[in-house]
């Protein structure tokens, strides 16, 4: 099993960018966004259901990031729009077997993806 992301880069305050993850080896039934700063312990993003019936987001980006999944491939993606300098961190993508009431105790990581944002 194998998460492998991508998409981050340098961005104005302002800008957009998606983040894509490829999910290899097998389906899961939650995967969700984490980020960490320099100095800052890693935090929750965003999560959704492999089916897109459920999501949840961190009131920081609430409005301005949308999590999915592209049908056609087991690619997930984090929408980032609105971005601003605050939103600097290594992002990271992350996989359970299935939906859970509670954020954390994901099984599967990917290595992480920087975004960095100008003002």
């Amino acid at each position: 099993v194998q998460l492998q992301a991508s998409g981050g880069g340098l961005v104005q305050a302002g800008d957009s960018l998606r983040l894509s993850c490829v999910a290899s080896g097998r389906t899961f039934g939650e995967y969700a966004w984490f980020r960490q700063a320099p100095g800052k312990e890693r935090e929750f993003v965003a999560r959704s259901s492999w089916r897109g019936d459920k999501k949840d987001y961190a009131d920081s980006v609430k409005g301005r990031f949308t999590i999915g999944r592209d049908n056609r491939d087991l690619t997930l993606y984090l929408r980032m729009d609105s971005l601003k300098p605050e939103d600097t961190a290594r992002y990271y993508c992350a996989a359970r077997t299935q939906w859970a009431p509670r954020r954390g105790d994901y099984a599967y990581w990917g290595q992480g993806t920087q975004v960095t944002v100008s003002s």
